[in-house]
């Protein structure tokens, strides 16, 4: 099974467009998830600004999906945004009481430090 991550993780630049024409081709089906990893893709390439209203929209379809709202709250907390980040984690803290995971599987270094330091800021810890 491959995890949704390493997908994004290993095509991080072609990724978003693959999907958009996906979900241009596909007009009826839920793009919550694919707007997740199009949002957590941009993310990773530290264009925050374009990756939040994919992440969003990908929380907004599934608010019960505690990694979307661990990205988005992250994406938020690089954005500088600490308040929006903040109400984020106060929505994942209704769903579980782990707010900044083990993220291990994540296999790029970089990738796995700009994630967590976004889930500290937005959590309020220090760095």
């Amino acid at each position: 099974m491959v995890s949704d991550d390493s997908i994004v993780i290993r095509h991080s630049i072609p990724l978003p467009k693959h999907l958009e024409t996906a979900i241009r081709l596909s007009p009826r089906v839920r793009v919550g998830t694919s707007l997740g990893q199009i949002g957590l893709a941009h993310f990773f390439c530290r264009r925050f600004d374009q990756g939040l209203p994919k992440l969003l929209i990908a929380s907004q379809e599934d608010p019960s999906h505690p990694q979307t709202l661990r990205y988005l709250a992250a994406c938020y907390a690089q954005l500088g945004r600490l308040a929006e980040a903040r109400d984020v984690v106060k929505q994942l803290l209704s769903l579980t009481q782990v707010v900044v995971p083990d993220l291990g599987y994540f296999r790029n270094p970089e990738h796995r430090e700009l994630l967590l330091s976004g889930l500290r800021l937005a959590a309020g810890e220090e760095k």
